[in-house]
């Protein structure tokens, strides 16, 4: 017993050995990367990550995945800059409804999570893989940005909104509060409260969490659309950050996001993981980012060298598994 312990526990903190030997290796290398305001540039850079890859961590402990969230990401920021600088004409009735900040960003959280409500329905009600249906619901999301963009940028959405991706409130930039606090309210209820308590059991055995009488389809479909909600508040940031609402935003944000979900060690197999785990994987991945582009790494090898983390991170998950079941 007391040998198995010790090897255990260090794959508990393997990500944080991880993060903290990126850091000193790249304060070596740079004489930019250990600066304050290179820290808060690291910390604005993965709060719209940290946003989607929550949603990430519920629906992989559910058991499931969702590509579809960067697209998610580009339709929410998109209704919302819309709605902000044109409002919506109710032709039949000759009406136009105007939108405030508040009002716009409401909507755009609303469509984020109507459209992983409907992940999560076709996933439930068809009994469809959560690959397929996530995969069709990013095309049609791209569809929809499309449509509703015209294939161009919506642009000058005025200070107001542009405070939540650029402002600062005590010191700190709006994004990294939003981050903390997302992070705040998930750690509890993942934590903390009877769902998550359901939601790691669906994603340890489903056919167990069946039997013991849990609402699974309930869950599952709880879970999508939370996804789909903070993959809108991702969305806001970027769009408010940017001051425009580009057609295609969030290319690829889904890759990111399972990366960092992954590394901070939660199981693609589902129910085993944690949010803070999560965070470190994102920083990771946002020190990692960062420091290859102070080195001044082309970006082609960016992508190479980001794949490969992905690679060993799974392999690292999949090591891990078979020694507990050993």
């Amino acid at each position: 017993m007391s040998e198995s312990s010790p090897p255990f526990s260090l794959r508990r903190f393997q990500s944080l050995f991880a993060l903290a030997l990126m850091v000193v290796a790249l304060s070596l290398l740079s004489d930019n990367f250990l600066t304050p305001d290179n820290g808060w540039n690291i910390l604005r850079q993965i709060s719209v990550n940290l946003c989607l890859s929550i949603g990430m961590t519920l629906v992989i402990l559910s058991g499931g995945i969702d590509l579809s969230v960067g697209a998610i990401l580009g339709l929410a920021g998109a209704v919302a800059a819309g709605l902000l600088k044109s409002g919506v004409e109710l032709g039949a009735l000759g009406v136009r409804l105007e939108f405030t900040v508040t009002g716009a960003i409401v909507a755009g959280i609303a469509v984020g999570g109507a459209a992983g409500w409907f992940n999560g329905f076709a996933i439930t009600r068809f009994s469809l893989p959560p690959f397929v249906a996530t995969l069709g619901m990013l095309s049609i999301a791209r569809g929809l940005t499309m449509l509703w963009t015209g294939g161009f940028p919506i642009t000058s959405l005025g200070t107001s909104f542009g405070f939540l991706g650029t402002g600062a409130f005590l010191g700190m930039p709006m994004p990294v509060w939003i981050m903390l606090a997302l992070v705040a309210v998930f750690v509890v209820v993942t934590r903390r409260t009877r769902f998550g308590r359901h939601l790691y059991a669906v994603g340890g055995n489903e056919r167990a969490a069946r039997l013991t009488g849990l609402n699974v389809p309930r869950i599952k479909l709880a879970v999508y659309t939370l996804a789909g909600a903070l993959a809108g508040v991702a969305g806001l940031i970027v769009t408010a950050r940017l001051d425009s609402a580009q057609p295609n935003a969030g290319l690829g944000y889904e890759l990111d996001s399972i990366a960092a979900v992954v590394i901070g060690g939660t199981s693609l197999s589902g129910g085993r993981g944690s949010i803070w785990g999560t965070v470190l994987g994102c920083l990771i991945i946002g020190v990692l980012n960062n420091g290859l582009f102070l080195l001044n790494v082309s970006p082609f090898w960016q992508q190479v060298i980001k794949g490969g983390v992905i690679l060993l991170a799974v392999a690292i998950d999949k090591l891990n598994a078979r020694a507990r079941d050993a």
